[in-house]
């Protein structure tokens, strides 16, 4: 009741404001990934470079421009740090999944996303990735703002590169009736990964930002998501600029060949397909590649 109460009066005390309403935010985005060079032979400085790549490939500035009804979320450009172009085997990978400029539609119904894979552009056009929200009772601050918690489940496809983890091999194993330790220098890295079927999403909303808008695909709030915890992601914001006098046009992104989300997925998978067979044979030892814990 006391959640009820409090978001009836801040829906009153802002319902005109949502008329000719527009706004920025900025979300810092960090996605963590445990590193393991056991058994590798690199040199202090080597481990150095690929855990700073990492930290280029997995923490990043994201830019959401808002309306009523639209908003266009998409990385800040920067500089790229020096050697940030090379590749070292998941650094590499990771690179081939990092989300272009997306475009949503609540009114519409309409999410796109301009994607690079493998040096291909691609345009996704689909409906808008739902999910079942669950609000709880929780609030916090996040600076000036009150924010209420809502929980979700996420069913996950082979796009969704945060949420990769090491194989549980053991289990594995003994799924596949094998009781003996395999010889872990056989596989590659991409023997190695998984994605989950499912993760628990945790969303915090401000309803003094009336607009069921958010960071990436998150949406469908009654109020604007200030912070997301996804599996191994979070995302929080740290910046927000109302009604700026120099509001950013939004615009749908229209670079790519256009495909849905079902027809993108079948094209990662293919792809991860074929490299699991271009690197099925090169044994673990001599690989450029890492480890990936969990």
């Amino acid at each position: 009741m006391k959640l009820f109460s409090s978001l009836f009066f801040l829906f009153t005390s802002t319902f005109l404001l949502a008329q000719t309403f527009s706004g920025q935010a900025v979300y810092q985005s960090k996605t963590t990934v445990d590193m393991d060079f056991e058994g590798r032979d690199m040199t202090e400085q080597m481990k150095k470079q690929i855990a700073d790549m990492m930290k280029s490939a997995l923490e990043k500035t994201y830019i959401l421009n808002f309306n009523k009804e639209e908003s266009t979320y998409k990385e800040e450009e920067k500089l790229a740090a020096p050697g940030a172009g090379g590749g070292f085997g998941m650094t590499m990978m990771l690179g081939n999944f990092t989300a272009g400029n997306q475009y949503k539609n609540t009114k519409e119904n309409l999410f796109l996303q301009e994607q690079e894979f493998f040096s291909k552009q691609f345009l996704i056009k689909d409906t808008l990735p739902k999910l079942d929200w669950k609000l709880e009772n929780d609030s916090k601050q996040i600076g000036q703002y009150v924010v209420f918690k809502a929980t979700a489940i996420k069913k996950l496809d082979n796009t969704d590169w945060q949420s990769l983890r090491r194989r549980n091999r053991e289990k594995t194993n003994e799924k596949e009736g094998d009781n003996t330790k395999k010889d872990t220098t056989e596989t590659s890295i991409m023997d190695e990964i998984e994605i989950p079927k499912e993760i628990t999403i945790t969303a915090w909303y401000t309803p003094q930002i009336p607009v069921s808008q958010g960071p990436g695909e998150f949406f469908g709030l009654p109020g604007l998501i200030l912070e997301v915890q996804a599996d191994r992601t979070s995302i929080l914001c740290s910046k927000i600029i109302l009604n700026p006098k120099d509001a950013e046009i939004i615009k749908k992104p229209t670079k790519g060949e256009k495909v849905s989300k079902e027809q993108y997925a079948k094209i990662v998978k293919e792809k991860t397909e074929e490299m699991q067979e271009m690197y099925g044979g090169q044994r673990r030892g001599q690989g450029r590649g890492f480890r990936i814990g969990g």
